[in-house]
C-alpha cells in the first residue's frame, strides 16, 4: 500500500450530512434552494450534532443532470448564489464547528463546457475521448466540425474526459496511454480545480464517479494510480483536506488514496449488495438489474445482517489504518429510508444501527425527521434512470415547518424545484424539535452519545454476538447494541447480561437482564456493560 500522510484527525469524529442544495432551503423566493438558505439553517445542523457537510454540485451547469454536467468548474451556478455567499456559508459553518465539502465531478464535463466545444472543432485536441465516425457502440456523433464521435461517461450530454486507457488495442488506434498529453492535462486540471476551492476554505471533496476515469480498466488499477498521484499532491498542498469517493468499493478506493469511501447501492464485487441488503425494500429507486436481496431492515424479518457484516469486514481488512468506510442512510440517487411500505416506527432502529456501527455515518438531508421517498414525480433534471428508478422522489424540498411549502420557500408552489411531499402527515423539523420523543431528538441523542463515547466511533472494536434478529454486537468491549428491525419480538441469550443487566444509555423496546436480551418489534438499545 502506498504511504500517505495520515488522515486529518477530525475525520475520525466526523458525522456527515449530505445537502442537495436545490432542495434544502430557498432564501430568495425563486423556488430553488441556495447557499444563503443553507447558512440560515446551520444552527439546525449544529444542534443535531453533525460536523461535516457535503453539498451536491453547485458549479455552473445547464442542469441536464442536476449539476453533474459541469460547464465551468471555477464558477458557481447563479441560482445558488455568489462566491461571497459560499464564503459566508463556509465561515459561518466553521464558527459552529462544521466543515464544508463540495462535490467534484472528475470524470466528465457538460457538452457545453468550453473545453468540449473547442475539442469538437479541433481534431488535435485530446481532452476528451474521440473515435472515427462509426466507432464502437456507446460513442456519440460529434456536434462540431471535428469528424467522428465522442465517448460519454453517463448521459450523452456528459462527454468523458480523457484519462487514458489501461490497455491499448490496435483495432482502436484512438486509445491513448494514461501519460499522453490529454490525460496529463486533465490530471493537472483536477489539481487546479481542487486548489482553487480549497484555498477558499473548503474542507475537501466528495468525488463523483471516482472509479470512472481510466477506460478499459477492469481492476481499476490504472484509475487507482491516478488518485494515488493526486493524493500525493493533496497531502503536500492541502494536508488538512479530505477526499471522499463515490466508488462503492472501499477495499480498492481507500488504498488508492481516498480518505473514505461509501458503501453504495452499486460498486464492489456484488454491485452494491452490502448497502442494499440493509435498506433496499424494492420500492422507490429500483434498478431492474439488481439481484434480489432480502432486506434486513424490513418488518417481515426475511433479511440478514451477514451480507453487510461480511462485506464490511473484508473492506476493513483491506483499508486498515489508511482511511475509513462510510455508511449512508441514503443519497440523492437512492431511496430514502422511509420508502414504500416502511413506516416511521421502523426508522429509529435503523439510526441506532447506523450511528453505532464502526463506520463514518452520512445522513442524507431530511432523514433525521423521516422524510419519505415521494413516488410519481416528473422527470426533473435527468432524475429518471429507468422504469422504476426515479431519483426525484429522494430530492423533494426539506420540510422545515407546517407553513407554506413546508417552510422551504416563499415561491408559489408551482415554481418549486420539486413539489413538497403532499402527505398532510409529513414530518417537519419544527414539530419534531418540539417533541422530545421524536426521531429528530433520537438522532440528536445518538450523535451526542457517539461523540462522547470513542468506543462507538469508527476506530472502536466490534464483536458480533448474533447475526440475526435481533442483531447483537459489542463495541469496544464495553457497549452492547441490540437492533431488531422486524415487527415481531426476538430474543438472544448472553452471559454478558447476567444479573440485573447493564445500564440502558438509549433504548426502546429492549430489555437485557438475567442472561437474556429481549427485543420487541422495531426495538433497539445501547447499553453500558460496565454497569452490569
Amino acid at each position: 500500500m502506498t504511504s500517505f500522510r495520515p488522515a486529518p484527525a477530525w475525520l475520525s469524529d466526523a458525522v456527515f450530512y449530505q445537502i442537495y442544495p436545490q432542495s434544502f432551503a430557498d432564501s430568495d423566493g425563486d423556488g430553488i434552494g441556495d447557499f444563503n438558505g443553507i447558512t440560515a439553517h446551520l444552527d439546525h445542523l449544529a444542534w443535531l450534532g453533525v460536523n461535516a457537510v457535503w453539498i451536491n454540485p453547485c458549479f455552473t451547469s445547464p442542469f441536464r443532470d442536476a449539476g453533474y454536467d459541469v460547464s465551468d468548474y471555477l464558477s458557481l451556478a447563479p441560482r445558488y448564489g455568489t462566491d461571497a455567499d459560499l464564503a459566508e456559508l463556509v465561515q459561518e459553518a466553521g464558527r459552529r464547528g462544521i466543515r464544508v465539502l463540495l462535490d467534484l465531478v472528475a470524470g466528465h464535463t457538460s457538452d457545453r463546457h468550453p473545453w468540449f466545444t473547442a475539442s469538437a472543432d479541433d481534431p488535435d485536441d485530446h481532452r476528451y475521448i474521440w473515435a472515427p465516425e462509426g466507432g464502437p457502440d456507446g460513442f456519440v456523433r460529434s456536434p462540431g466540425s471535428r469528424p467522428g464521435a465522442y465517448l460519454p461517461n453517463f448521459f450523452d450530454s456528459q462527454p468523458a474526459l480523457n484519462f487514458g486507457y489501461a490497455h491499448l488495442d490496435p483495432a482502436e488506434p484512438w486509445r491513448q496511454t494514461v501519460d499522453a498529453e490529454g490525460p496529463r492535462a486533465n490530471r493537472a486540471a483536477l489539481r487546479d480545480i481542487m486548489d482553487h476551492w480549497l484555498r477558499l476554505g473548503l474542507a475537501g471533496f466528495r468525488v463523483d464517479m471516482a472509479h470512472s476515469l481510466v477506460k478499459d480498466d477492469p481492476d481499476r488499477g490504472a484509475t487507482a494510480a491516478v488518485w494515488t498521484e493526486l493524493r500525493g499532491w493533496l497531502d503536500s498542498a492541502h494536508p488538512d483536506a479530505v477526499l471522499l469517493s463515490e466508488w462503492g468499493d472501499p477495499a480498492v478506493s481507500v488504498p488508492a488514496g481516498f480518505h473514505a469511501d461509501f458503501f453504495l447501492q452499486f460498486g464492489g464485487p456484488t454491485n452494491g449488495g452490502p448497502l442494499r441488503s440493509l435498506w433496499n425494500n424494492g420500492e422507490g429507486t429500483a434498478d431492474e438489474g439488481w439481484d434480489p436481496l432480502g432486506c434486513f431492515f424490513d418488518p417481515g424479518g426475511q433479511g440478514s445482517p451477514r451480507t453487510f457484516v461480511e462485506a464490511w469486514r473484508a473492506a476493513q481488512e483491506a483499508v486498515g489504518d489508511a482511511g475509513h468506510i462510510s455508511l449512508p442512510t441514503s443519497n440523492h440517487d437512492f431511496s430514502r429510508l422511509n420508502c414504500g411500505p416502511r413506516t416511521a416506527e421502523q426508522l429509529p432502529a435503523a439510526f441506532a444501527f447506523q450511528l453505532t456501527w464502526p463506520t463514518l455515518p452520512a445522513i442524507y438531508y431530511g432523514e433525521e425527521i423521516g422524510m419519505r421517498y415521494v413516488p410519481g414525480l416528473p422527470d426533473t433534471e435527468g432524475s429518471v434512470l429507468g422504469p422504476r428508478y426515479n431519483r426525484a422522489g429522494s430530492r423533494t424540498p426539506m420540510q422545515w415547518d407546517d407553513g407554506a411549502n413546508a417552510g422551504f420557500s416563499t415561491a408559489p408552489a408551482d415554481r418549486l424545484y420539486l413539489p413538497v411531499d403532499p402527505d398532510p402527515l409529513r414530518p417537519s423539523v419544527a414539530a419534531q424539535r418540539a417533541d422530545g420523543t421524536s426521531l429528530l431528538h433520537l438522532v440528536h441523542r445518538l450523535i451526542a452519545l457517539r461523540k462522547a463515547t470513542p468506543e462507538l466511533g469508527p476506530d472502536g472494536s466490534v464483536e458480533v454476538l448474533h447475526s440475526g434478529y435481533p442483531f447483537v454486537y459489542v463495541r469496544g468491549g464495553r457497549h452492547l447494541v441490540v437492533i431488531n428491525p422486524r415487527s415481531t419480538p426476538a430474543a438472544f441469550t448472553s452471559r454478558l447480561v447476567d444479573g440485573a443487566g447493564p445500564q440502558a444509555l438509549e433504548a426502546k423496546g429492549v430489555e437485557a437482564d438475567s442472561g437474556v436480551v429481549t427485543a420487541r418489534g422495531f426495538g433497539y438499545g445501547v447499553f453500558d456493560l460496565r454497569s452490569a
